[in-house]
């Protein structure tokens, strides 16, 4: 790249290109925005290969993306602000004008992209509901009045294959349509050992319609529609031991490991794997009033998630008693079957040591579904542009009906069922069940004000007030019970509820229907100065929130039937989870800079923020003798603030060059969930992200050009709990006393840097271009999650070098 400028330092170069950007609801230039606003558009999504939701994440710095469990199961950092599982997104997804409410609408596939802009910091007041963390805004291609396709398609190293294809155009004289599908495959990079497939492949295919009808001059409707469905893996996911103790005196290192060291391996008996289906379909209305716009909008979204893996709790041994348990063992013997070391396979499961996800029966089978409905709407009044007093007025209605169900079930050795709930006749009846049907109504109203004191300076002024009732009902069937698993401990004789919170002489008033009331005023002000031609300096301040929640209900009785008396026998505080969680309430300031130089050749953009975070809502996993438990607790209080900064240089006409970097300091001031954790960092942030981009095009004969582009991404190191470089008491001790306390130590996530690298011919029409993503094959963790009282982590590894060709053409 950088002989590649040397030999065209003679060319006459041009300013970088202003982006238009949306980041206040209405069209303006990014270096207006009082806000940091990280805007890829379209030339370089092209460029960079931009297809999925991980793609332009890698792109931007102070934002990261894990996914691992499932596909619908994306957790977005932006500044420290993280979304945690089982609760609602930290920020607002906008496709073309129109906020998905589900979560699980993010980690998609990419078509027709136009530009892409993550604005950073508290939205809620410009963006809507639980733009706590930020913005990501999506703006896709419009058909319009002339026809046009494309088509694309790559092949890559395991067995990947990706397609897409568009055509649009004008079906009348004012309406126009297009319709695309795209469709992807692989086999993933992590075989199970057992022949159940790789726990990260990966198959789907969406098709995408569009409609847009100019009604008149001053009126347009937009129809979309998305029907999609994907099979995949699920729960790539290893334990790492934590228990130095047990290290030590069994001189058996892997008791102790660090995460960074741990050498993966899958031998599942039961298929990991994740389904989804989804459907969403959307109207948007835009009407000029000539003195202001009038937008409405609606969508309607259903998105089923389902996934099915082996259980995580056969170190506990309660399914040692079951024939399908010892008749698995004994063909596992039959074939000489080890397993990962310090797990060990004897003559019987009482003879052996189990961790989660075994090529053995022994751990049962946990199946999980999230399925979700919504209807949402908008009605937004915006003034003009020009004219020194701008507003903007609206309000905003969702209705969402979610049901979710987390089972742990008896492996009989076959095929298992695909339900929540299996009758005690079945040789894979249901043993542990967490099934609730949520309920959520939301009705919003904001307005904007920005007003020009000066043709140098405006001071803005944004207000929005949400209100979301929130209802549960637990579906779980009261008379059912166990066969084996009950709450008295080893030998497991059954004949429990199957949900703790159902049983009267632990939980006294049972699992009653609930229903919760959460509101919040979210103001943010701004002030913007034009410093000169080429400088813009802002400052703001902003509220964001997070509506409140519910968790599966009973999951109080069992952390404290099952946790919490390990805890207090040990000298530790009981973790005091509760069937609902709190609000997340965010306070964040923010001073930047935004300015271009060398006749427009260099733009930079710098920021420095702080922002406090009140019950900053976070994901625990509990794995015991009940089985497993997802909840949602509350982190009391939260301080992060860190800087940014972007650069981005056009050297020549033909040579883009970008620099850019984020630092992150963040502390937990209180806990009162964990106490001991006060000090430790925001879990789920990386200290540090910087980015590295070098865009070159090379202009050959007969109209054809050589395209070069390089991305290298750097990821500081992450830890992914609030429980860190600390003790912690484990279900061990019952046991074994002191040597089954754990250690977090190591279970943070190292710094890793990947390098992904495009090169390709291109004409006007048609590119073939080879690509490579983390060529040099850096070896680095997804996710680690420490269970902290199961005496270790649960971690999933990257995928490694990927490579391929990809085929385009367009007409």
């Amino acid at each position: 790249m950088l002989w590649a400028g040397a030999a065209s330092a003679q060319d006459q170069s041009t300013a970088v290109d202003e982006l238009i950007v949306t980041a206040r609801q209405r069209s303006e230039s990014l270096r207006d925005v009082p806000a940091a606003v990280s805007a890829l558009g379209q030339a370089t999504l092209e460029a960079a290969g931009v297809a999925r939701a991980a793609d332009f994440v890698a792109l931007t710095p102070g934002v990261s993306l894990v996914q691992a469990a499932e596909q619908g199961d994306a957790q977005v950092n932006i500044r420290g602000v993280n979304s945690a599982r089982d609760a609602q997104a930290s920020f607002a997804f906008v496709i073309d004008g129109v906020q998905m409410a589900n979560p699980a609408a993010f980690n998609r596939e990419f078509s027709d992209l136009r530009q892409i802009e993550v604005v950073k910091g508290p939205q809620g007041a410009v963006y809507g509901r639980n733009a706590a963390a930020g913005a990501i805004i999506v703006s896709t291609v419009e058909p319009g009045e002339e026809f046009e396709g494309s088509a694309k398609l790559s092949v890559g190293n395991r067995e990947s294959f990706a397609g897409d294809v568009r055509v649009a155009g004008p079906l009348t004289d004012k309406l126009s349509g297009s319709l695309s599908a795209d469709w992807r495959k692989t086999d993933g990079f992590y075989d199970s050992e057992s022949g159940t497939g790789a726990v990260d492949r990966f198959k789907g295919y969406n098709f995408n319609g569009r409609l847009v009808a100019r009604l008149d001059e001053k009126t347009k409707l937009d129809f979309k529609a998305r029907y999609g469905e994907l099979t995949a893996g699920s729960i790539a996911y290893n334990a790492v031991f934590a228990l130095p103790s047990f290290a030590s005196v069994l001189a058996t290192p892997s008791y102790y490991e660090d995460v960074k060291d741990h050498d993966f391996a899958f031998q599942n008996n039961v298929p990991h794997t994740n389904r989804q289906q989804a459907f969403e379909a959307s109207a948007k209305l835009e009407r000029d009033l000539g003195f202001a716009t009038l937008t409405a909008w609606t969508l309607y979204s259903d998105i089923d998630n389902d996934l099915i893996a082996d259980g995580t709790s056969a170190s506990f041994g309660f399914f040692n008693a079951s024939a399908s348990c010892a008749a698995s063992i004994a063909a596992l013997n039959a074939r000489g079957v080890t397993l990962p070391a310090p797990q060990y396979l004897g003559s019987t499961a009482a003879g052996s040591f189990f961790g989660p996800y075994t090529p053995t029966t022994c751990d049962g089978y946990q199946y999980q579904k999230r399925d979700q409905s919504d209807l949402s709407g908008e009605l937004r009044l915006t003034s003009r542009s020009d004219q020194p007093l701008r507003w903007m007025v609206g309000t905003y209605a969702l209705h969402i009906d979610r049901e979710v169900g987390v089972a742990t079930g008896l492996d009989g050795g076959g095929e298992v069922p695909r339900a929540l709930y299996v009758p005690s006749s079945s040789a894979y009846s249901t043993e542990q069940l967490y099934w609730d049907d949520f309920k959520s109504d939301v009705a919003a109203v904001f307005g904007q004000l920005a007003y020009d004191v000066t043709p140098t300076l405006e001071g803005s002024l944004a207000l929005r007030y949400d209100r979301e009732e929130r209802k549960v009902h637990n579906l779980v069937p009261t008379a059912a019970r166990t066969k084996y698993i009950d709450f008295n401990g080893p030998p497991y004789t059954g004949g429990a509820a199957l949900n703790p919170g159902l049983d009267t002489t632990i939980n006294p008033g049972g699992i009653k229907d609930q229903k919760k009331t959460y509101d919040q005023v979210q103001p943010k002000v701004a002030v913007r100065w034009k410093a000169s031609p080429d400088w813009t300096l802002y400052g703001d301040w902003g509220v964001g929130f997070k509506s409140g929640g519910f968790n599966s209900q009973g999951s109080a009785a069992t952390v404290n039937l099952f946790i919490n008396p390990v805890r207090t026998a040990a000298g530790y505080k009981p973790v005091t989870i509760r069937d609902d969680f709190d609000k997340e309430v965010s306070s964040s300031f923010e001073i930047g800079a935004k300015g271009r130089m060398f006749d427009g050749h260099l733009t930079i953009d710098a920021a420095a923020y702080h922002t406090d975070v009140d019950d900053m809502q976070f994901f625990e996993f509990f794995v015991g003798p009940f089985g497993l438990l997802r909840v949602v607790s509350n982190i009391d209080e939260v301080r992060i603030q860190g800087a940014e900064l972007g650069l981005r240089y056009k050297a020549t006409s033909n040579l883009i060059l970008e620099a850019s970097g984020a630092y992150t300091d963040s502390k937990i001031q209180k806990n009162s969930v964990r106490p001991d954790t006060v000090g430790n960092e925001s879990p789920y942030t990386p200290r540090y992200t910087w980015n590295l981009a070098a865009d070159y095009t090379h202009p050959l004969p007969d109209n054809l050009s050589l395209h070069l582009r390089a991305d290298v991404r750097g990821t500081g190191p992450t830890w992914f709990h609030v429980v860190q470089g600390q003790d912690n008491p484990t279900v061990f001790e019952l046991s074994y006393g002191a040597l089954g306390r754990a250690n977090y130590a190591k279970s943070r996530r190292d710094a890793y840097t990947t390098l992904d690298l495009r090169a390709g011919l291109e004409t006007d029409t048609w590119s073939v271009t080879a690509f490579g993503k983390n060529i040099t094959d850096e070896q680095y963790l997804t996710e680690v999650i420490p269970a902290p009282e199961f005496g270790g982590s649960f971690a999933s590894p990257a995928a490694g070098a990927t490579w391929g060709v990809e085929l385009a053409v367009k007409f």
